[in-house]
């Protein structure tokens, strides 16, 4: 027959916990399990006032809070509270009764201003450790990659830096020839004079950039992380603007990696984007294998650089013809190396290897080309072991700013500032290493189950 059901809920009180409510494969049970903050309260009362004000809310209490949002995909403050009224999970989470009055979403808020970004950094780092004493994390193979961050701004924020107005204003005084209305023209029409670079006036951290050439610039923040190679724990996350260059991260994000795990990085997995030769320098003199695809070598000239040869033990570098040419001037990451002007006046190159009107040849070697060479030779003699750890690259490195952008809210920046988007980042590492260590417990139980239950065992049923 046809069911009915009685929606009037008359019952006065309950027996038993909250946790009887929530599934066991709930994503906030499962990281209950291994989330450890028994040491936050006494990291944190120095920012508070021993005798005096009011009562705050409990340090792990603030932080549960934000890495169940995280955990859930509920990134922004309000909502969070607003779904945490009515979702048990997160109450029993937290550590809040069914008849208990959750927290304004402004003191999360004062929370994150109060501790700052270090003080987010070392609860990120506690997981690491954590992941790390576990044996689900070696810090020992890593991938780094980076990843654009949409800034929280609109396209109406944008403005124009009018640098044509403010040399006009001030006038160019260092200038005593003429000028020439034609140049002029060409210079204001120039794409590299800055007249047409748009800043953002809400958010000033948050700069132009794009991960392609056929992509708009939108305002963006840069995400730089190093990834193990294990389960892919996150060993280590910054945030810089959208305009700083990988390259310039990456040596430093290592170091910082293997202070944190206690462990030497061994070998390391980069794009080419990384490809640079003072990363392979950083590299060798830190003892690191680097598997990463170097750059095709531009060809901007018809005797292109790969023509010359370097003589690292003479410090000189000899052109097609072997003729040599000496260090010169120091300029920054590298130095001039010129020819004499005899040895190209005769030489049958001379008309497609000098530029229109100097009777030399000068070119810019980088400080670390020597570890430049050694890199492109490595990658012509690739193993098999290295090319399958360079396949890993993508859905380790790669795959983890996937996972925080479509589970974890990372897509787009929350709040606005440089400081708020490194916190965004540390709490969304942090709760996917969590969901790494459950994801590691879980199947250590199962086994643990699976092995008591083959030794319990009746001996009638192992004979048949």
């Amino acid at each position: 027959m046809l069911g009915r059901k009685d929606r009037d809920q008359l019952e006065l009180f309950m027996t038993g916990s909250i946790r009887q409510l929530v599934p066991d494969d709930h994503v906030l049970a499962r990281v209950d399990r291994v989330l450890d903050l028994g040491w936050l309260r006494d990291e944190v009362a120095d920012l508070y006032c021993a005798d005096n004000g009011r009562p705050g809310i409990d340090p792990e209490v603030a932080v549960r809070l934000m890495l169940a949002g995280f955990l859930l995909g509920i990134v922004h403050d309000r909502r969070l509270m607003r779904e945490a009224q009515v979702n048990l999970a997160i109450r029993w989470f937290a550590g809040y009764g069914l008849h208990e009055a959750l927290p304004d979403h402004s003191s999360l808020t004062r929370i994150r201003q109060r501790w700052g970004a270090e003080g987010f950094r070392r609860i990120f780092e506690r997981t690491v450790q954590a992941c790390v004493a576990a044996r689900i994390a070696k810090g020992e193979v890593v991938h780094v990659d980076a990843s654009l961050i949409r800034a929280d701004v609109s396209w109406e924020s944008l403005a124009i830096r009018h640098m044509d107005a403010i040399t006009e204003a001030n006038g160019d005084e260092a200038s005593a020839s003429p000028p020439d209305p034609g140049k002029e023209q060409r210079r204001r029409l120039s794409k590299k004079t800055g007249r047409f670079k748009k800043v953002c006036v809400t958010d000033p951290d948050a700069s132009m950039a794009t991960n392609g050439r056929n992509r708009r610039l939108e305002p963006s923040y840069k995400q730089h992380a190093v990834v193990d190679d294990v389960v892919g724990v996150v060993l280590d996350v910054e945030v810089t603007t959208g305009e700083v260059n990988e390259g310039e991260q990456l040596l430093s994000r290592l170091d910082a990696a293997a202070q944190t795990t206690g462990a030497a990085v061994e070998t390391v997995t980069a794009d080419a984007g990384y490809a640079y030769a003072k990363i392979f320098g950083g590299l060798e003199r830190r003892g690191i294998h680097g598997v990463s695809p170097t750059k095709a070598e531009p060809i901007r000239s018809p005797v292109p650089m790969r023509r010359f040869r370097y003589d690292a033990l003479h410090d000189v570098l000899k052109c097609p013809r072997g003729k040599t040419l000496k260090p010169g001037r120091p300029v920054k990451h590298g130095r001039f190396f010129t020819s004499r002007a005899r040895d190209c006046r005769g030489c049958d190159l001379a008309r497609l290897c000098l530029s229109k009107g100097r009777v030399n040849k000068a070119v810019v070697l980088g400080d670390d080309y020597p570890a430049l060479l050694r890199a492109r030779r490595r990658r012509e003699r690739w193993s098999e072991e290295d090319r399958l750890l360079y396949q890993r690259h993508r859905w380790r490195s790669e795959g983890f700013h996937g996972e925080a952008k479509t589970w974890h809210g990372l897509a787009r920046a929350v709040r606005r500032g440089l400081a708020n988007m490194r916190i965004q980042a540390f709490l969304t590492a942090a709760a996917i290493n969590l969901k790494r260590l459950a994801a590691a417990l879980l199947v250590l139980l199962r086994l643990w189950a699976l092995q008591n239950h083959a030794q319990n065992r009746p001996v009638a049923s192992l004979t048949t």
